[in-house]
């Protein structure tokens, strides 16, 4: 993969980011890539806490990116102390310790492909009136076509992805086919896996995926 493309994808990721943060009343935002070779990749977080909010739901599987991701629809969560948090019960415990007071979350997608969603965060309450869900609509229509542009120039490229770059999730993905071949499970069940041992050891998805590439973690150990 050539670095050009690669900062160039990075640029998109902050571009976009800016764009919704100048367009709405929202205080922080991250995007991230779903599929190609980028399979799930965070590409911005325009502060500490929306990184915090994406890698969190990432490392546990559940929140409403994930549910928006499925249903193809935002979700919107203008009070977040006022929530019942009850389809994502450990992310929504983990969120109300935080100083988000809304979040908003908007699936990326082009036709049946699913490209992306982005994640925003205000430290004031309250929902986004009409014209700002209409302009947030078409901020994500522009998206969506502007990542997946920029993904099939990545799938053209060859290079390989350095790790510990924005896209060194790829990591997390080649430690799943390891559980996967050490447990004969289905790749979902890996990921499960992984997700339940970082969760259970107070570590991160990707410190738990580290350790299982340098192979001082084998989840053949631990069944049976």
């Amino acid at each position: 993969m050539a670095n050009g493309s690669v900062a160039e994808l990075e640029q998109l990721g902050s571009n976009v980011c800016a764009s919704y943060l100048d367009a709405l009343p929202v205080t922080g935002a991250a995007l991230s890539a779903l599929g190609g070779s980028l399979q799930e990749t965070t590409l911005c977080a325009t502060d500490t806490l929306s990184g915090e909010l994406d890698e969190l739901q990432f490392d546990l599987g559940e929140g409403p990116r994930w549910a928006a991701i499925r249903s193809r629809t935002p979700i919107l969560i203008p009070q977040v102390r006022r929530a019942s948090h009850e389809n994502w019960p450990v992310f929504g415990k983990a969120l109300l310790a935080t100083d988000a007071q809304a979040l908003f979350v908007f699936p990326l997608v082009v036709g049946a492909m699913n490209i992306g969603v982005v994640e925003l965060y205000s430290f004031d309450p309250g929902p986004l009136s009409n014209s700002d869900l209409t302009v947030a609509s078409s901020l994500s229509d522009r998206a969506a076509w502007s990542l997946l542009r920029s993904i099939l120039t990545l799938e053209s490229a060859d290079d390989s992805v350095q790790s510990g770059s924005l896209l060194s999730r790829r990591e997390i993905h080649q430690a799943t086919g390891m559980v996967l071949a050490q447990t004969g499970g289905s790749a979902a069940d890996a990921l499960m896996m992984l997700r339940a041992h970082a969760f259970a050891s107070g570590s991160t998805l990707r410190a738990t995926c580290d350790s299982v590439l340098s192979r001082q973690l084998d989840f053949s150990l631990q069944i049976g």
